[in-house]
């Protein structure tokens, strides 16, 4: 069955933590869940008294732009019911979690860094090696994943070429046989959209907000704005991390593989 992974990113400006998150989606549930969250939006707009075409989470967690006038316990409320929906849809999901300040020392002394270009990069090629180590185990998978990413100029060109020529290293991430492509499980050609036009990418962006917040201040990276957010978000995240796939998938020990190691070495220690 052909599976979707509709992916969003948080942290690539000043924040310390970097967050990729990707919403797995099988061909025969995406179209329910599509519906239902587009229905969440329609009901956020009439919360706003503004139609909505696309959720800023950053702005819709601060109370900023159109949700100015909708009080902070409210759209707390609201925030925790959309939580208590992605849970019983029950979608697996993946991430990639960057300590920022351990990246910009020290990977460009890694030897593997010529053929990563940028931190998104660096992420993107992680999910991708995930969710191959995921699915190429999977009882009666005959189908591919389909990754499809917020738009993204100035990457497009070299992930797209990357997805498409893995370099060798990505191998032992998850133990490529002799006669298996590299990358199998992944459809190579990745598609980059505009997040207004593709509800579920919405819905990763949702996710990896709030999951990078609860990294930052399980890892004391950021200050609580107000008394109790810590413990607030957390209650959010946690019965969501649930549905990560196995973290054997996600930062996998293995012994003289390069690439294992070096993508747990920037992470932090509270998703290890």
């Amino acid at each position: 069955m052909m599976k979707f992974c509709y992916l969003d990113e948080s942290g690539t400006g000043d924040e310390p933590i970097a967050v990729m998150l990707g919403v797995i989606v099988d061909s025969y549930r995406m179209r329910r869940t599509k519906n239902e969250w587009e229905k969440l939006l329609l009901g956020l707009s009439d919360k706003a008294k503004k139609p909505m075409q696309e959720l800023h989470t950053r702005d819709f967690y601060r109370g900023n732009g159109i949700w100015r006038g909708v009080p902070g316990k409210e759209r707390a409320e609201i925030i925790g019911e959309i939580f208590s929906w992605i849970k019983d849809r029950g979608h697996k999901i993946v991430y990639s979690v960057v300590d920022k300040d351990l990246f910009s020392d020290n990977f460009k002394n890694e030897e593997l860094s010529s053929d990563i270009n940028s931190l998104w990069q660096f992420m993107g090629m992680h999910i991708c090696l995930q969710l191959q180590k995921f699915h190429q185990n999977e009882k009666k998978n005959k189908g591919n994943t389909v990754l499809v990413f917020d738009e993204e100029v100035r990457e497009e060109a070299r992930f797209l070429s990357a997805v498409k020529s893995p370099p060798e290293w990505t191998d032992s991430f998850y133990k490529k046989g002799k006669k298996q492509e590299r990358l199998d499980q992944i459809v190579d050609v990745p598609y980059f959209c505009d997040s207004r036009d593709v509800s579920l990418v919405q819905l990763a962006d949702f996710l990896c907000y709030f999951v990078r917040l609860y990294v930052e201040m399980s890892e004391g990276k950021t200050a609580e704005g107000y008394d109790g957010e810590k413990e607030k978000i957390a209650s959010w995240v946690e019965p969501i991390l649930a549905l990560l796939i196995s973290k054997s998938h996600i930062y996998p020990k293995i012994k003289k593989c390069p690439c294992s190691t070096m993508y747990r070495s920037y992470a932090p220690d509270c998703v290890l």
